[in-house]
């Protein structure tokens, strides 16, 4: 797959920027050096659409066992497996998974065959496998439970740096989002010599949002799950979302854990209307110069007064993430219904009718408007 396919319907494609911090080279969390993203794509339709996501930071090995995280959970009716112990010790063991519902427990055992086979732990009797999830039963048979350890390993063995694919890939493959079909999405940016990315796995319920705009699902495009527009429909099961947060600002864990939870408040920005059965967690994790060489977290190097650009730009990342994430996404027919791509010509006439976005000449993408 090249640059420009993996690129092809992303938010600045369209002329949609969010905030003026600038990106990173890929505007991928793989912007964050020493971060590798990889997908397993399974997909047998209309029965299967599912997969897995891995986030390997290459700073975990032989020298260094973990690095500082921080969790923050807004809703918790989710299976994050490994959530208490990070909370407890603020310490990233292995690298992070993204998968389905009920996949998460196979996806966890085959991690912690890939980790205990890798160098540096021959003797390791304790271990703690963070696996996150979202419910992708709509789309695809749940119960089946086709996510082998053998997927697992290839999304971990395939992990690349550069361009991430987005949208209907890996953990994204049949999620839900917003009344529209939902996937992976990232995003970065830039806060001086420091790199924020984000990694989402969009499966939430609300009115997608675009610069303070709202698309409603239900006028003008085919609601999600449903063969006409208009017509309304139910909303996905799981109602979830996945965030992964990871930059090389030197941050402790209790200053990844406020990062966290300013990226959970960015699906605010985009229409979630967090439901009582959504189970939203962002995982914040911060690469080498954080950590020593032993893996414990050092004394913070940044002042909690000086954390507020890092705050900006992890709720830009997230947002444009989550715009992504629906963006690239295409019209999926499943196990048991349809989830509908975002209409892209829709949300540009109604960003513009709004005067958000300015129309550009012929050929050229939409000129941005004020920031919302």
């Amino acid at each position: 797959m090249t640059d420009d396919e993996l690129t092809a319907r992303r938010a600045r494609d369209l002329g949609i920027v969010v905030g003026a911090l600038p990106t990173g080279v890929h505007n991928a969390l793989t912007d964050v050096p020493g971060v590798r993203v990889g997908h397993t794509t399974i997909v047998d339709p209309p029965r299967l659409h599912t997969g897995v996501t891995a986030i390997v930071p290459d700073a975990l090995g032989p020298d260094r066992r973990s690095l500082p995280c921080g969790l923050f959970v807004g809703n918790g009716f989710g299976k994050l497996i490994g959530a208490t112990q990070v909370a407890e010790l603020g310490a990233l063991e292995t690298p992070i998974l993204l998968t389905a519902t009920l996949s998460a427990f196979r996806a966890a055992d085959a991690l912690v065959t890939y980790v205990l086979a890798s160098p540096g732990h021959e003797t390791t009797r304790t271990l703690n496998p963070v696996v996150g999830e979202t419910n992708d039963g709509r789309l695809s048979d749940i119960r089946a439970r086709p996510v082998t350890e053998a997927h697992v390993l290839a999304a971990l063995d395939g992990a690349t740096a550069g361009a991430v694919a987005e949208g209907c890939v890996g953990a994204g493959t049949g999620t839900m989002a917003l009344g529209f079909k939902g996937g992976i999405g990232t995003s970065s940016r830039l806060v001086g010599d420091w790199t924020v990315g984000a990694l989402v796995q969009s499966n939430f319920s609300g009115t997608l949002t675009v610069r303070g705009v709202p698309i409603p699902a239900d006028d003008g495009a085919v609601r999600a799950g449903t063969d006409r527009p208009g017509t309304g429909g139910p909303e996905p099961e799981g109602n979830s979302c996945m965030i992964v947060v990871a930059t090389d600002a030197p941050l402790d864990a209790r200053q990844l854990g406020r990062v966290a939870r300013r990226a959970v408040f960015a699906m605010g920005r985009v229409g979630s209307d967090f439901t009582g059965g959504s189970g939203d967690y962002a995982l914040a994790f911060s690469t080498p110069g954080a950590a020593s060489a032993e893996g414990v977290p050092r004394a913070a190097e940044v002042a909690d007064g000086d954390l507020d650009p890092l705050f900006a730009a992890t709720m830009d990342a997230v947002e444009e993430a989550l715009l992504n994430s629906v963006l690239t996404a295409t019209t999926t027919v499943g196990h048991r219904g349809t989830a509908t791509a975002v209409p892209h010509e829709l949300v540009l006439r109604r960003l513009r009718d709004a005067g958000v976005l300015a129309a550009g000449r012929p050929g050229q993408p939409w000129a941005a408007g004020p920031a919302s």
